[in-house]
This record gives C-alpha cells, structure tokens and sequence, in this order.
C-alpha cells in the first residue's frame, strides 16, 4: 500500500507470537532501513502489565472467579473477554481446562471444521470454547492494539503487513489464517513461508552474504518449531556474473514439533512420580505438560545454567494445595528425550508408519514417526529429483553445503550438534566434506525478522529469494461451436502462467474476453509442461496433444446472482507462498478466483 510507513512482520507461532517492523517510508535513500523487534504489551500476572519481546500462543477462557473485577485490563481494554500472553500461559498451567494451545497446529487440521468451537479440546462441561480461526485472531488482535497503541500516528491496518506460516500450509490452512487476520482487523497482509522469513533474516544480519556462500551452493533451512518441523532448500545460482538466490524444494506438512517434546518430557517426569507411589489423572497430565513447557523453555534460554527447574502439579479434591504434587524438569531429561527424537540414521532411512488401532481417539494428527532424522531424510532424497540446480551425490542424495537452522527446539545445543553430526555422515558417504553452519540471530525471532525485512526488499531495498515456477500453465477453454452427439467439443489450451514467473507477482492476460459460467457447478480443467517454457500468458495453444500434462480438474460453484455465463477476463498471481491465483474479472468489477498449489512439495 502506498501510504505505508512501515513494513510489518509477523511470526504467528505455535507457541510465541513476534511482531518486527522496518520504517520504509522514512528517507528516500537507497540505504537498507534496519528492522526492530517491538515489545509487547500483556498482563504478566493480575494487575501487571510488562513489554515483553514475545507473546505467548496461550488464551485463557477466565470464569467469573478466576481474577478480581479489574484485574486484567489491558491499556486499550479495560474488559477484555480473554486473558492473551504470558499470563494465559502461566494460569493454564494450573487450570489446563480453560487453556487453549496450539491453535495454529488446529488451523492446518482438515479433520475437523477449523471454524467450529472446539478449542480447548476436551475442556470440561460448562467451558466457552473457541475455533483455531477465533483464537489466531485474538493473537493478531493483541498484536494490533499493542501497536497502535504505541503507534498511534502509524496504525497497524494502514501498514505493510506480512505474516508468515509453515512452508507446508496447504490452501485451506492459508486462507483461514487470512480469515482470522481479517477478524483481528487486518485489511491487507502478504503471507510468506516460515523457513524462507528465517532466511531472509539471516540477509538481513548478513549483508556480505555474498562472500559467505558461493555459486552452486545448496542451503537447507531447518525449521523446528512448537507444532512443526519444516524443512527447504535453496540453492546459490549464478546470473549475470552475480550470485543469486531460489528456493528449490519444500517439505511436506509435520505435525512434530516442540508441542511432542514437552509430552515426552510430561510423560518422563510423570514415570518418576509413579515410581514414588503417586499416580496421575488425565487432568494431572495436561497440568504436567503444561508446565513441563515452561520449564523447558526456562532451561534453554541462552545464558540459563540451571540444571533443573521445579514442577508443580495441582492436587484433585478437597485440599487442592495440601495435594500439590512437586517434581523437577533437569537437563538430562531434555537430553533423554531429545535422543528419541533425534536418532543417527542412514539417509536411506524412512520415518516407520507402525500399526495404528483402527479406532482412535480424536485429536491432532501428530507424526507417527517422533524421528526428525528419518523425516529428513526422506526429505533430501525425494527433493533430489526435484530440481536440476540441487548438489546431489552418487546416490541421487540432495546434499547441502550449509545449514541454517531455526527455531525455539534448536536453542538446544544437542540439537543442533546431533543434526549437524547426522547429515555430515550422509555427506561422507557421498564423498562430500562436512556442512557449515550459517551464523544466524535469536531463534525465537528471525522469522518475524526476515519477514519484515523481505516487505523492506520488496521496495528495491533489500535482496530477494527468487521462487520462479517450474513449468507453465494453462487453462481449458472449450471451442465455440455446435454440439454433435458422441464428439465433445474440442478444448484450447490458454496460458496463464509462464516458465519462472517469480513468487509475489501478478499479470493481467492480454486479448479478448471468455465466458465464465457462473451460478451452477462446472468444471475447470488445468494443463502444465516442464518444456513449453516461452508461452507468454494469453497465448492460445490449439492442438497439444500429448505436449501439455492435464493436472485434476477443479468442480466449482462460482456464485451470483442467478446463473448463465459471464464475460470475463484473466489475472494471474504467484503468491508468496506458491499458490497460482486465476482471477476472472467480469466488466462490472466482480471478481472470482480459483487457486492450486504450484510448489514441487515432498
């Protein structure tokens, strides 16, 4: 927008929230502007608000007795109707029936309806409940109001907004968190890919990136977050004498994360409380994994030297405080239980799917395999055949020459160590030298950092990841002309994307009008090829016989009102994301849009 003032990036995590902003409006100097993390605004315990860098992905549902009149007002609402932030995170350790968590890991659930009131799942009768889109939006509604309130002469809503989500969101996931940015009062955003904000990030903090990576190169960006592990990769290719950037290959969608590490941890702690003679309830567990995330993430803050924290349980019955159950959260347990998750494995190693029960309990569809190892991979040796520009070794191994990792799971150092060591196995037997790690920045914000920053290169100011596609497209039309039984009629190809048309831009397909049938259901049928790489959109292509790959056809309603055919013309968009947006633009203004994916994902 052009009366933006700055750009705005937002980390909307599975477990903290992180808003980073750059002033782009400021000078009209080619200098690169720096971006800034704010600090948020939230209750901190009753009465208290603080500024704190993070805001916790925890909504508290109070009941009537659960703070005085008064006690959680907020500087722009004297009565919010949720508690958001550190202390929704602190009293839904005590009180797990009215926390919800994990909103975000819902959002991506197409299980269930994302839009229904189901969170917190398995609360108690008698508990409000909301829907993953209503409880995104409350994160983002905060995120607003903390700054306007602290930018009353810049309103959010009238800024350069980009949030960012998994690389392996698929559309529907997309475009509720667009739903729920518009809730929060959100008019506009850009979304973009989770691991490519943490790269950008390190661009930013890197401006002499040049000298630290060379042609050929191949980059994998790991990302371990609280709901998802993801995993890209992109390659250093060379243009024009100067080096240049392009995401090569993303991951498929892991339920693995953080949210599985703290369980583990819950259920370790847990054994050593049975062995003492005390036995847990179902309502005891999720108090136990509640707080075995916030000690855990005490524990690896950087410079903490603790070697355990403590954990309380909130006794049942009667004597609540006189059954308080007190246990400890150490170091060698994280190690214990990250060990599990993190095995050294062979890169023809496979995540084990395991016999399931043919009934289960509803609820998150978690990886079957806890093997991050085993997931990676799979991942490098499918994405090996995906691009002609990976480094690949004799056994068709995607093998990268450095690592960026990010996320709160890395603060780990064992982490780290134990991937890094792992993968340097896999480039030996493939005859390379080890991987090098990319210095980056604080693993709880690059994401909101580099998100920021690419709303900053997409003013000239900054460098971009090209993400041009990797094949053409193009859309069925059926010919003009009268029917005849036993002979459908024929179908021209038109083109509305071309060979490497870059991610995060849009053109209008030129020529004449087509008729778009609208009000009753119909049919699309979509056509790619990896060899027709210089049709231009609005090119016509008549007989393509066997040239042109029919992707599956979309059945749709295009609603209006009444039915018949419309007149329109074509837009194209290459989101940030990946996704194709074919706009049908009919004369007075109506627009209609149909969308895929277009990213080579695993």
């Amino acid at each position: 927008m052009s009366q933006a003032r700055y750009s705005i990036g937002i980390d909307l995590g599975t477990t903290n929230c992180v808003l980073a902003y750059a002033e782009i409006a400021a000078t009209q100097e080619p200098k690169q502007p720096a971006v800034s993390i704010a600090r948020i605004p939230q209750l901190t315990a009753a009465n208290e608000v603080s500024s704190q860098p993070l805001l916790p992905s925890f909504l508290y549902i109070p009941s009537e007795r659960d703070f005085p009149p008064g006690s959680t007002a907020l500087p722009w609402d004297a009565h919010p109707r949720y508690v958001t932030g550190k202390l929704a995170q602190r009293r839904g350790a005590e009180v797990s029936s009215r926390l919800v968590a994990s909103a975000k890991s819902w959002l991506s659930y197409s299980a269930v309806d994302r839009t229904s009131a189901l969170l917190p799942w398995k609360s108690v009768d008698g508990v409000p409940r909301v829907s993953p889109v209503e409880a995104s939006a409350e994160y983002l509604k905060h995120l607003r109001s903390a700054w306007d309130f602290e930018h009353p002469e810049a309103p959010l809503a009238e800024q350069q907004v980009l949030v960012t989500v998994p690389a392996s969101f698929d559309a529907i996931a997309r475009d509720l968190t667009h739903r729920a940015a518009e809730a929060a009062g959100f008019p506009e955003l850009t979304l973009l890919e989770e691991p490519q904000a943490a790269f950008y990030a390190w661009l930013d903090r890197h401006p002499d990136w040049r000298s630290r990576v060379n042609e050929g190169d191949l980059v994998l960006v790991i990302d371990i977050g609280g709901g998802t592990t993801d995993f890209t990769l992109v390659s250093v290719t060379g243009r024009g004498g100067q080096l240049d950037l392009e995401r090569v290959a993303v991951g498929e969608h892991i339920l693995l994360g953080g949210d599985n590490i703290d369980l583990a941890l819950a259920h370790t702690v847990a054994a050593e409380i049975t062995a003492k003679g005390t036995k847990l309830d179902a309502y005891q567990m999720q108090a136990l994994w509640n707080n075995c995330r916030l000690a855990k993430e005490k524990l690896l803050e950087p410079g903490n030297t603790a070697e355990e924290i403590p954990v309380t349980i909130p006794g049942r019955g009667s004597s609540l405080i006189g059954g308080t159950i007190r246990a400890r959260l150490a170091r060698t347990h994280i190690e214990q239980v990250l060990e599990g998750f993190l095995p050294i494995v062979e890169s023809s190693a496979d995540p084990i799917g395991g016999r399931r029960a043919a009934l289960q309990e509803m609820g998150l569809p978690y990886a079957a395999d806890a093997a991050i190892t085993r997931h990676l991979a799979r991942f490098l040796r499918q994405q090996a055949t995906a691009s002609q520009t990976v480094r690949r070794g004799p056994s068709g191994l995607a093998c990268p020459t450095h690592i960026l990792f990010n996320g709160g799971v890395l603060h780990a150092p064992f982490v780290r160590e134990r991937l890094r060591e792992t993968i340097d196995l896999w480039l030996s037997e493939e005859g390379f030298g080890p991987v090098r790690v990319l210095d980056g920045e604080d693993l709880m914000q690059a994401v909101a950092r580099g998100a920021a920053y690419y709303g900053v290169a997409r003013t000239g100011k900054g460098v971009r990841i090209r993400g041009g596609i990797a094949r053409s497209y193009y859309v069925g039309v059926e010919s003009a002309m009268p029917a005849v039984p036993g002979f459908p009629a024929p179908v021209k190809a038109l083109a509305v994307a071309q060979f490497g048309m870059e991610e995060g831009s849009s053109t209008p397909i030129p020529g004449r009008e087509f008729g778009l049938i609208v009000g009753e259901p119909a049919e699309f049928r979509f056509f790619c090829s990896a060899t027709r790489k210089s049709d231009a959109p609005g090119e016509i292509i008549e007989d393509f016989g066997d040239e042109l790959e029919e992707l599956a056809p979309v059945e749709v309603r295009l609603t209006a009102e009444g039915s018949g055919m419309v007149p329109v013309t074509f837009e194209t968009t290459i989101t940030e994301t990946g996704v194709l947006q074919l706009w049908c633009v009919a004369r007075d203004g109506r627009r209609w849009k149909l969308e895929f994916n277009v990213r080579e994902t695993v």
